[in-house]
């Protein structure tokens, strides 16, 4: 009889690796297979090999999934693990999420060495961040201080800030806490001083659509209401077309069985900003998703949005 393996995609970074070995433990738990099962499958992608320029001058989402996505499609792997932050709101034709794990804490971190929090910075000091959408965020909190560019993975950019490249950064707290580095987090920063990306903290299962064998494997890791949420975030991210060249933050709860969504768009000098926040039913996350985006263009206007995109 012939064992099959599971073949998981990957990105290399150590964060990436250590989503996938998640999603192999759980796998391993929920149908009782062994560790041979699986073959953890590392594929270099686009982001990972630019490293000297912002990922907002090559190009926006897909910089860390379409190499990957390109071995789903070809069959060479079964199933691809993402930070569902990275993949673009329209997949590429023949692929779907198959699951969506439960989300992880969705705040961002503030890491520094000298301060305990961006309010005790001093006029000057330096911010370190690549995100467009935190730069404009702590931007708009204090003008007087410095952004410079901080590309790399979690370890890279903290040993950036161990060698005094800047005094002060932000990483997502998921991702801190999956790598077993929560203590190296000054403070966590609450939602409402600081939007979090779009599907930030959620890990996403991608499949072939038509695949219906790898659809059952991954469907009892299925968080429905993770699912929901990020489903009315992709449909806002989408009608924003946002990439990684747009300041836009939007966060979906569910709350006493209503969804509940936060959208924000801002300039990326952090000079103007725009949110809004409406709720809806579970069953209709995608248009309450799409609605938020849709108020925020009308309170923007066209000259808010001409700069947004610019």
């Amino acid at each position: 009889m012939q064992v099959i393996t599971v073949r998981i995609g990957t990105r290399g970074s150590p964060l990436a690796l250590a989503q996938a070995h998640q999603v192999r433990g759980l796998l391993m738990a929920a149908h009782g297979l062994p560790v041979e099962r699986f073959a953890i499958c590392v594929i270099k992608t686009a982001g990972d090999q630019i490293l000297d320029r912002p990922l907002s001058e090559v190009g926006g989402k897909g910089l860390f999934t379409k190499e990957i996505e390109d071995a789903l499609s070809s069959k060479e792997i079964d199933l691809a693990v993402h930070s569902a932050k990275d993949m673009s709101t329209k997949l590429p034709d023949g692929l779907a999420i198959g699951a969506v794990l439960e989300r992880e804490d969705v705040r961002d971190a503030f890491i520094s060495l000298k301060y305990g929090s961006l309010a005790e910075m001093p006029a000057g000091a330096v911010v370190g961040t690549s995100s467009l959408r935190r730069q404009a965020q702590v931007k708009r909190a204090r003008p007087d201080v410095q952004i410079v560019g901080f590309r790399g993975n979690v370890q890279t950019r903290l040993a950036k800030l161990e060698a005094g490249v800047a005094d002060a950064t932000f990483l997502a707290t998921a991702g801190l806490k999956r790598l077993g580095q929560a203590e190296r987090i000054t403070r966590m920063v609450p939602v409402d001083e600081m939007l979090p990306a779009v599907a930030q903290a959620a890990i996403a299962i991608e499949i072939r659509a038509d695949d219906a064998g790898t659809r059952a494997l991954v469907a009892p890791l299925d968080h429905r209401s993770t699912a929901i949420c990020l489903e009315a975030e992709r449909a806002f991210l989408g009608r924003l077309d946002g990439s990684c060249r747009t300041p836009i933050a939007g966060l979906a709860r569910i709350e006493d069985g209503e969804l509940r969504f936060t959208g924000e768009i801002l300039l990326p000098d952090g000079s103007d900003s725009k949110a809004f926040g409406n709720s809806g039913s579970v069953t209709q996350a995608a248009q309450c998703g799409d609605a938020c985006a849709k108020r925020l263009i009308e309170m923007a206007g066209p000259e808010f949005m001409r700069r947004l995109v610019s």
